[in-house]
């Protein structure tokens, strides 16, 4: 999803969840929005997937968008390695609440 997409979806629903993901061992960050029917889309731009490099670069963009909270998420590659789902959606067990 393109900037613009997030901004005119935000002015629309008030019914979704951002989430800021951190990969085990990477320095950049990654936008995630999950819509009410479980939809994802990753923030992107020119089509390809939007990088940041501090979480002060997520903070700016998603503040422009119109967004005020979203949830800190760390990826952990443990969980693909046994073969298990990635549990970063599951409520409270991977989550840390931003408010900006």
């Amino acid at each position: 999803m393109e900037l613009k997409a997030l901004k005119a979806f935000v002015e629309k629903h008030d019914n979704f969840e951002i989430r800021v993901i951190t990969h085990a061992g990477s320095r950049f960050y990654q936008a995630e929005l999950e819509d009410v029917e479980g939809e994802r889309y990753m923030l992107s731009q020119r089509g390809k997937p939007m990088l940041f490099r501090s979480l002060e670069d997520v903070y700016n963009e998603l503040k422009r968008a119109g967004i005020r909270r979203a949830y800190l998420v760390q990826h952990v590659p443990h969980d693909e390695v046994i073969g298990r789902d990635a549990h970063y959606s599951e409520p409270l067990t991977s989550r840390m609440p931003l408010v900006f």
